[in-house]
């Protein structure tokens, strides 16, 4: 069974989520102080973390950084929940290591379609042969993405972005073609989140100071190109 943990301090909330979880067959884990969670997250091993940021304790915040930080946690989607509605916050959010950002209030069907979303971009790839591209290999078997000799360690969303691109080499994808395919059509993502995990695939890809893939097209969009360079400034 899928189990989601619920990193949440309000009361009512608890209920709410754990209720409409269960509904859809989900295994609930609850953490409602921010100092046990790591420590949970670890000994429970869930399959998605939904992540207050409002914390009494500590902020979720940081805990999406440290848990991105723990080897054991890295690759764990995390769905961040906030009452911070602000653009800079959801850029701020994402770029700390969340999957996804859902701004309370917030719609129970469409919060419960972002977790379905984002569960069945994680799930293992159907057989097919490994994708490359230059010194970069996607094993789809072992979920492994390796750049030379070097393992690239990459989130879930990362993952299929990267998996995106590769199987369509050089076509400039735009950033509409982006959210389709890699958040799926029935729930709104806004186009700034591609921009986002863009560069935390950047930030992967050349962490071992390799020369940079992606290619940034003004007002169009991304395309893998051995010859890359950065067009504009938009993420």
């Amino acid at each position: 069974m899928t189990k989601i943990l619920i990193v949440e301090d309000e009361a009512g909330l608890v209920t709410l989520l754990k209720y409409n979880l269960e509904k859809q067959g989900y295994e609930t884990v609850v953490v409602m102080d921010g100092k046990e969670v790591l420590t949970t997250a670890l000994m429970e091993k869930p399959d998605l973390i939904l992540l207050d940021w409002m914390l009494p304790s500590v902020s979720g915040l940081d805990l999406c950084r440290d848990m991105r930080k723990t080897y054991e946690l890295r690759n764990t989607p995390i769905i961040m929940l906030t009452a911070r509605g602000d653009e800079a916050d959801k850029v701020k959010g994402l770029s700390f290591g969340a999957d996804d950002y859902v701004t309370k209030p917030f719609s129970v069907p469409e919060l419960m379609a972002r977790i379905a979303a984002l569960l069945r971009r994680v799930q293992p790839a159907p057989a097919q042969d490994n994708l490359h591209f230059g010194d970069i290999e996607m094993d789809f078997a072992k979920r492994r993405v390796t750049r030379g000799e070097r393992a690239v360690h990459l989130g879930p969303t990362e993952f299929r972005l990267l998996q995106f691109l590769m199987e369509k080499p050089g076509d400039v994808l735009s950033r509409e073609s982006l959210l389709k395919s890699v958040w799926g059509g029935s729930i709104h993502v806004e186009l700034r989140t591609v921009d986002v995990h863009i560069r935390r695939l950047r930030r992967a890809l050349n962490e071992g100071g390799e020369p940079d893939i992606i290619r940034t097209v003004r007002s169009a969009g991304y395309a893998l190109d051995l010859n890359a360079c950065e067009e504009d400034e938009e993420e």
